[in-house]
């Protein structure tokens, strides 16, 4: 089978060293590149096709939410998880903005890396816990949130941090039945079609008060 390859984006050697040891461990995975900056990433990427960049969000040259926004317009096909030491909204905004599939805190990575590279594989957006917590307070003001009782906000926030059902069930201490009644439930009051939409919901600048 072919490995999964990823090339990293990082003007700090140490951290895209972390990074490859963390990958290096992991079986099926493969890193194909290093970067120091977004214009070195984008000759990279003319000899070498990653299934996925972990790119740093601050690099000189050309600045990760350039470099994303540049990569989906010629490669529309690679997953993009950008890297970021700041736990503020408004990056997490341009980040997804640009059209970058995942969002992790540099201090994360060591626990939360192999969880969002999987959840990239699959087709899905991936947030760092403590900014999904972030994003989802924010959005709880909003107009479409009004109509949500206490637990469904429970519910969501849980979604929004990666929690599949069972895990909810267990931390909220109800049944799974009751977690999946009100997956549904959320499900009609936002007029969401899957639990990809509500996490997505959750974590959408779509959703979030400038």
């Amino acid at each position: 089978m072919k490995n999964f390859e990823i090339l990293l984006a990082d003007d700090h050697a140490i951290s895209r060293k972390g990074i490859r040891k963390i990958i290096e461990e992991i079986d099926g995975m493969a890193i194909c590149g290093e970067a120091k900056d977004g214009l070195e990433l984008l000759e990279l990427l003319k000899t070498t096709h990653p299934d996925l960049i972990i790119m740093d969000i601050s690099m000189p040259n050309l600045r990760g939410l350039e470099a994303t926004e540049e990569i989906k317009r010629l490669y529309p096909e690679i997953k993009i998880l950008l890297l970021t030491m700041h736990k503020k909204k408004s990056f997490v905004e341009m980040g997804f903005k640009a059209g970058a599939d995942g969002f992790l805190l540099k201090e994360d990575a060591d626990s939360e890396l192999y969880r969002a590279i999987e959840s990239l594989k699959k087709g899905e957006k991936y947030v760092s816990p403590l900014l999904a917590t972030i994003m989802f307070d924010l959005t709880v003001t909003r107009p479409e949130t009004e109509t949500l009782t206490r637990r469904e906000r429970e519910i969501l926030k849980l979604l929004a941090e990666g929690k599949k059902s069972p895990e909810i069930a267990n931390i909220l201490f109800i049944s799974l039945h009751t977690v999946r009644a009100h997956r549904y439930n959320l499900m009609k009051k936002l007029n969401l079609r899957n639990v990809a939409d509500l996490v997505r919901y959750a974590i959408s600048q779509e959703f979030i008060p400038e």
